[in-house]
């Protein structure tokens, strides 16, 4: 087998793990297989934007430590039976390109996944020699975010915690049957397994310190995970009735959505085509409501159906309780607001805070808003009501265009 160069290694990998989204963000150009462009294109191949933990947005080196894997699981390009270029960093070689680029202010920390080569131990306890040899022999204090393999042993996974500023554990399908039936050599048991005992490690290294005990040594803040969006028939409300279960259950800081993007020599049982990228978009909107806005999951849809792709799940929401509306938003309660098309979280606080002072006009809440045109129809201010009622249907017909792509 002929000897690749660095530079062809990172092509190769960096190329490879612009399928993992637990590091991405939604609503840049698709990602497809069947015609990749290389590393430090848009795709989110090479470098990607992450969220640390303290809220600020970085840069990290995204790649695999090898698309080399024993598993054979029909949506990932990766899998063994897969026509592919292949590559594989040494330890040393992962090291030295982060410190290369973090020196260079190209990164601040670094992502590594991989696929499973040899066993999941071996393959994890590679992982785990990267981020020690950052933090230990480099005193490497940039953001480090590892991707757990979930048949690796649990003394390896709680190693990686060590190291890692984040740790995640792909579940992949929304359903346990489409995992066996996809990917059958993955447990979803023991996937969920390792999660709950990385849920406990998290838990327990981050508790408050009492006086005088010494602080033990830091461990990753939380944990993530991905779901594949349209590789199997699982319909939205399924997917984040999923979500929902996998925030209460493991506490995690963030599910990513990645839609199903084709493969080359792709298997049968695969649709031939991805699903639209404003269904992802959609997605991370609805995911963001339960989040931060205090929906429930049953009012954001219903399992077995889908949501709106024309309009936004805060909006489409807003439009089935169409006689809640309009607000007043020199009156009505935060959980309201917070509930009304247009208005953002920070928006919500700005107006609460503004109208203790005077009573507040349609361009107040421009001023503290930043935009009212989405939320007029929803609102009334001291010189500003909609007028006469104007039923879902017409309003909506008014919203669909042009679509918009904000996460409120």
């Amino acid at each position: 087998m002929a000897v690749l160069d660095l530079k062809r290694k990172l092509a190769i990998l960096s190329d490879a793990a612009k399928y993992d989204a637990s590091c991405a963000s939604s609503g840049a150009e698709k990602r497809n297989s069947l015609g990749g462009k290389g590393v430090g294109s848009t795709e989110g191949m090479g470098i990607c934007h992450a969220y640390a933990p303290d809220g600020r947005c970085i840069s990290l080196l995204k790649i695999l430590l090898t698309n080399f894997c024993i598993y054979d699981c029909a949506y990932c390009v990766n899998r063994v039976s897969s026509n592919v270029a292949r590559a594989r960093f040494s330890v040393k070689e992962v090291v030295d390109l982060t410190l290369n680029f973090y020196k260079r202010n190209y990164i601040e920390g670094l992502f590594l996944s991989s696929g499973v080569i040899r066993t999941g131990d071996y393959t994890m306890e590679e992982m785990v020699r990267v981020a020690r040899s950052l933090r230990l022999d480099h005193d490497f204090r940039g953001y480090i975010h590892l991707k757990l393999i979930p048949e690796a042993s649990p003394e390896l996974a709680a190693e990686a915690g060590l190291y890692a500023d984040r740790v995640s554990i792909n579940v992949e399908l929304p359903h346990d049957e489409s995992l066996a039936v996809l990917a059958p050599e993955k447990d979803a048991a023991g996937i969920k397994k390792a999660m709950g005992r990385m849920r406990l490690h998290i838990e327990d290294r981050n508790e408050p310190v009492k006086a005088g005990r010494a602080r033990p040594r830091r461990f990753a803040s939380g944990q993530s995970t991905q779901l594949i969006v349209g590789a199997d028939g699982a319909r939205d409300g399924d997917i984040l009735a999923r979500s929902a279960a996998l925030y209460g259950s493991y506490q995690l800081k963030r599910v990513y959505y990645s839609a199903f993007s084709p493969i080359p020599d792709g298997s049968a049982r695969l649709p031939l085509s991805r699903p639209p990228l404003v269904r992802e978009h959609r997605l991370y909107q609805a995911d963001w409501l339960m989040r931060f806005y205090g929906f429930g999951q049953g009012e954001i849809v219903a399992p077995g159906e889908d949501l709106d792709l024309a309009v936004d799940p805060k909006t489409a929401w807003a439009l089935r309780h169409r006689g809640d509306f309009p607000v007043d938003v020199n009156t009505a309660d935060r959980e309201t607001l917070l509930r009304t098309p247009g208005l953002g979280a920070r928006g919500v606080d700005r107006i609460l805070q503004a109208r203790a002072q005077t009573r507040l006009t349609l361009d107040d809440v421009k001023r503290v808003c930043g935009s009212v045109k989405r939320a007029k129809p929803f609102i009334v201010t001291a010189d500003w009501t909609p007028g006469a009622a104007t039923d879902a249907e017409g309003l909506r017909a008014a919203l669909v265009a042009p679509q918009q792509l904000s996460l409120f």
